[in-house]
């Protein structure tokens, strides 16, 4: 993850399930982030308000407020560059970020892999999030029946409850009960027919947007999820029905020991390279041996962020800490792959259930 510039475009990614609410979502987003320039499949895919509508030029239109709307053509990377030359030609409003809205059932991974993969894409955007919408009505059931649905719950940054001025007497507690197993750290919002504090889904990285500082604890935010040893507290349990819900599990893992370069690298490259499809998402902060700084890395599957050295720790804490989120994974086997390739003790098994997890 790289820190902001001003040459750097933020770019969201808005994802979420079919009939989610993401279409009254952009109509208000466009109407109060002016100079935002939204990326879709096809314009008849959502119904942009036409009263928003200025002048189409074939895959691009310009919208009041100095909103942009353009379609993607053949793949994300020529309709990024297309826009963004537009842009510095003059052609079109002058945007200062960028939303991507998926189809209800899209994979975001390929999506991340250009912005972060591109060399040309990456030299002139950023990622900055990923905002997931839920509908509060039909929420749990599209959980239920469609693992699509979990799984853009799981890489989610921000999660938008929508429809809730339609729930009635909807009981909300178990929904927010399970999109906090799904994804521990995700913020839970609501909007109310589009309406929200859109604000709260800028800046979702690790770097301040204003002053560049990185925010380690609330991007990282380690605490919200269940410490887990490679003979960890799941490994005894009976085998559970499967459904889609225990299908994806998220996990901390802490490390005491500074890490070999090497054996960090040896891991990683097991995970990716052999279960990147089930490895939903994973965040770190590492003390590498032999370094005096920490580093950063993030992933989702098998997109690997460019890793960041910070300039100081973020607190005393000079413990390795990693998040992950994972699907059809023991959690056992990816802190067994992390100790043993970062040639850490294992933990005894009387300390199961400490909050702090030695490997």
């Amino acid at each position: 993850m790289q820190p902001s510039t001003p040459e750097l475009l933020p770019v969201t990614l808005l994802t979420g399930f079919l009939g989610s609410g993401k279409t009254t979502l952009l109509n208000q987003l466009i109407r109060h982030l002016p100079r935002t320039a939204v990326v879709m499949n096809e314009f008849g895919e959502i119904s942009l308000d036409h009263d928003l509508l200025e002048k189409m030029e074939g895959p691009m239109a310009v919208l009041s407020g100095g909103c942009v709307c353009c379609t993607v053509s053949g793949s994300l990377s020529p309709t990024l560059k297309n826009l963004y030359m537009a842009r510095k030609r003059g052609d079109i409003p002058k945007f200062e970020r960028v939303v991507i809205e998926t189809t209800g059932i899209a994979d975001p991974a390929p999506i991340l892999d250009t912005l972060l993969n591109d060399p040309w894409i990456r030299a002139r955007f950023r990622m900055d999030g990923v905002v997931t919408t839920v509908d509060t009505v039909l929420g749990e059931a599209q959980l239920d029946s469609y693992f699509e649905a979990a799984k853009q719950v799981a890489v989610a940054d921000k999660l938008i409850l929508t429809k809730t001025d339609l729930a009635g007497t909807v009981d909300l507690s178990n929904l927010k009960e399970r999109l906090s197993e799904l994804n521990p750290a995700a913020e839970l919002l609501v909007s109310v027919k589009g309406e929200m504090d859109f604000q709260q889904i800028l800046d979702l990285g690790l770097f301040n947007a204003k002053d560049k500082t990185p925010n380690v604890q609330k991007w990282l935010n380690e605490q919200r999820y269940k410490p887990v040893s490679p003979a960890g507290v799941m490994g005894n349990k009976k085998p559970q029905e499967i459904n889609h819900d225990n299908r994806i599990r998220s996990f901390s893992v802490i490390i005491d020991e500074p890490i070999p370069p090497s054996g960090l690298q040896a891991a990683l490259e097991m995970l990716v390279g052999f279960r990147s499809e089930y490895l939903l998402r994973f965040k770190g902060i590492v003390n590498l041996a032999g370094h005096n700084k920490p580093v950063v890395l993030h992933g989702v599957q098998h997109v690997l962020y460019p890793e960041t050295e910070l300039e100081n720790w973020p607190s005393d804490d000079r413990r390795s800490r990693f998040v992950f989120i994972v699907r059809d994974l023991a959690p056992e086997f990816v802190t067994k792959v992390l100790a043993d390739f970062s040639n850490a003790a294992g933990i005894p098994a009387t300390h199961e259930n400490t909050h702090a997890v030695k490997l």
